[in-house]
């Protein structure tokens, strides 16, 4: 629930002491999410645990040097970036600036859009699954 409703605008800080239990619980959840969801994804990490998705950070020293070749490669594909204004990961330190002060440009060359979507965080599909997918609809379909 502590992550689910994280909405923060400032860049987060996850004390290492405590992890997300530190944090405070949101005082409902978001309206996108039900406690059967919740609780469902409880039951889910209860039986397997949450080794898979926190693996991905485990890794980023492998798997930044597993990445070594691409250093500086650029995405030259046609692109839409789209991201909810509350999201955590656009509030990481230097994020913001490298997306909207030529960084992200630089190394997108092709990116045509930058979309960010108010009031919404990490899990923008499911917080605003009907605006989500109109961006996406309307951008491919001026292929």
């Amino acid at each position: 629930m502590k992550f689910l409703g994280y909405r923060d605008p400032n860049p987060p800080c996850i004390p290492k002491e405590t992890g997300f239990v530190g944090f405070p619980d949101p005082p409902t959840l978001p309206s996108w999410i039900s406690q059967e969801d919740v609780d469902y994804y409880a039951a889910k990490y209860d039986k397997s645990g949450f080794t898979g998705p926190l693996n991905y950070y485990r890794s980023i020293d492998l798997t930044w040097e597993m990445m070594g070749p691409w250093t500086g490669a650029k995405v030259v594909v046609p692109t839409k970036f789209i991201v909810g204004e509350l999201d955590l990961t656009l509030k990481l330190p230097g994020a913001e600036a490298y997306i909207n002060n030529g960084g992200f440009k630089k190394d997108v060359p092709l990116l045509e859009d930058i979309v960010v979507l108010k009031g919404v965080g990490h899990f923008l599909n499911e917080e605003k699954p009907e605006e989500v997918t109109k961006q996406i609809h309307d951008f491919f379909n001026q292929f």
